[in-house]
């Protein structure tokens, strides 16, 4: 298998100048568990900076620590042919620059951010029932020494009974937390109300852009949503609302959920997936459509207009596109329709429903939208994640055999994503302008 996968790699390599846009690797002495785009730094006319948030998991040799970088990415049809395919995977990116390290209590298993409060606000998630929130500006800059103390961080938000790992969303209307866990319940907290009343004179807030709090506000949940029998994997809240959320775990189901109908659930469906449910994401554009990832290997998409008269009928897609269990799956923010999954084979499928529903109408078990396969990574793609500011740009991190890990950001070429008509009248007016 490992042999494979390196042969894999090595013709992956070599094609690298036709399948990116712009493409860079950066060695991590440790793996990364999570990544997550932030603001925009500096626009420039050829390249753009902006921050990214990363996690080290150092297995207790050294802390753990959330680590803040500035990227120089590359706009669209800047970067040299010489420059993609010219790249070390056993060294730092030129275009990466460390900014900031947290020491964080525990592994960072998720990432999260909060743009309703600062764009530079975000939740993590560890190995324990605690939900941290940070407020990365003012955090102070900690060098993660063994035997170091952990950063503090500016809320701690209390209510699981077990381990609440991975399952975990910030709500894009209000200052809302969502989290799941392994005591089988969805939690919920507002946090609005903690940072209102941090406002009192001669006290640090979040937003102060001091040094950090004097201790942390530990927060309860406001919300105990019980209907799940094995571990809660994902949650997300519906994009236009702060009311309605969706969960899925271990016991293969999706959940819907809305508080304003009390702490049961408001629609179920059962036996979505032949094994455990590892994540989802509702389509922001299209709200009718939510995308889920399993164990079992596929990615499915279900409408939800169908769901009142038929719960099994609203499943319309079934995407076969990797070879081991889907970790990840998030639509794209520049296209409704395209969607990116990642597995555990090391790869991340970028799939396009429209070309699906043309391609197999009649028939839900097909991978038919498959556009582009990302196989740059040797070890499991553990996190992923779209940049909302930069079309078509992701940041992948994956774990390493030999202990380490590796982040990459890859725009994919727009020849392999835009419509076939408009590519070949493109390639014809620049082979006419060639002969002249």
């Amino acid at each position: 298998m490992e042999d494979a996968i390196e042969e894999r790699y090595t013709r992956w390599k070599s094609s690298v100048p036709l399948l990116y846009d712009w493409f860079t690797n950066h060695n991590l002495t440790w793996p990364s568990l999570s990544c997550r785009w932030g603001p925009s730094v500096e626009q420039g006319s050829s390249r753009n900076l902006q921050q990214l948030y990363f996690s080290e998991q150092t297995y207790g040799q050294y802390p753990n620590t959330l680590v803040v970088v500035n990227c120089e990415i590359i706009k669209p049809r800047y970067a040299a042919h010489e420059s993609l395919s010219q790249f070390n995977e056993e060294a730092r990116s030129p275009y990466i620059k460390r900014l900031k390290t947290v020491i964080h209590p525990g592994e960072v298993n998720r990432i999260r951010d909060l743009p309703q409060l600062s764009s530079k606000v975000v939740a993590t998630h560890t190995d324990k029932p605690e939900v941290y929130v940070w407020n990365l500006e003012s955090q102070p800059n900690r060098s993660p020494a063994p035997g170091a103390s952990p950063s503090k961080p500016d809320m701690v938000l209390t209510g699981h009974t077990a381990n609440a790992e991975y399952a975990l969303a910030l709500c894009s209307c209000e200052p809302f937390v969502l989290s799941g866990g392994q005591d089988r319940k969805v939690l919920l907290w507002d946090i609005n109300d903690a940072v209102s009343g941090l406002n009192t004179p001669g006290r640090p807030t979040m937003n102060s852009g001091g040094t950090g709090m004097i201790s942390s506000t530990h927060v309860s949940a406001t919300g105990i949503f019980k209907g799940h029998s094995k571990t809660v994997e994902d949650v997300q809240f519906r994009p236009s609302s702060a009311n309605e959320f969706c969960s899925v775990g271990d016991d293969r189901c999706i959940i819907f959920w809305d508080k304003r109908q009390g702490n049961s659930p408001a629609q179920k469906i059962t036996d979505a997936h032949d094994d455990d449910i590892h994540c989802l994401d509702w389509n922001a554009h299209q709200e009718h459509y939510i995308l889920t990832g399993s164990a079992d290997t596929s990615v499915k998409l279900f409408d939800l207009r169908k769901l009142d008269s038929n719960e099994s009928g609203c499943q319309v897609k079934k995407f076969k596109t990797h070879e081991s269990a889907v970790l990840g799956v998030q639509w794209c923010p520049a296209k409704a329709s395209a969607f990116a999954s990642a597995a555990a084979d090391s790869t991340v499928s970028i799939s396009d429903i429209e070309i699906s529903f043309k391609s197999s109408d009649s028939n839900a078990n097909h991978s038919e939208g498959l556009i582009f396969k990302h196989i740059g990574h040797r070890g499991q793609i553990v996190d992923f994640h779209w940049d909302p500011l930069e079309p078509w740009l992701l940041a992948t991190v994956s774990t390493d055999a030999k202990g380490g890990g590796t982040l990459q950001l890859w725009r994919l070429s727009d020849l392999i994503y835009r419509p076939e008509d408009e590519v070949l009248a493109e390639l014809e007016s620049l082979t006419n302008k060639s002969t002249i």
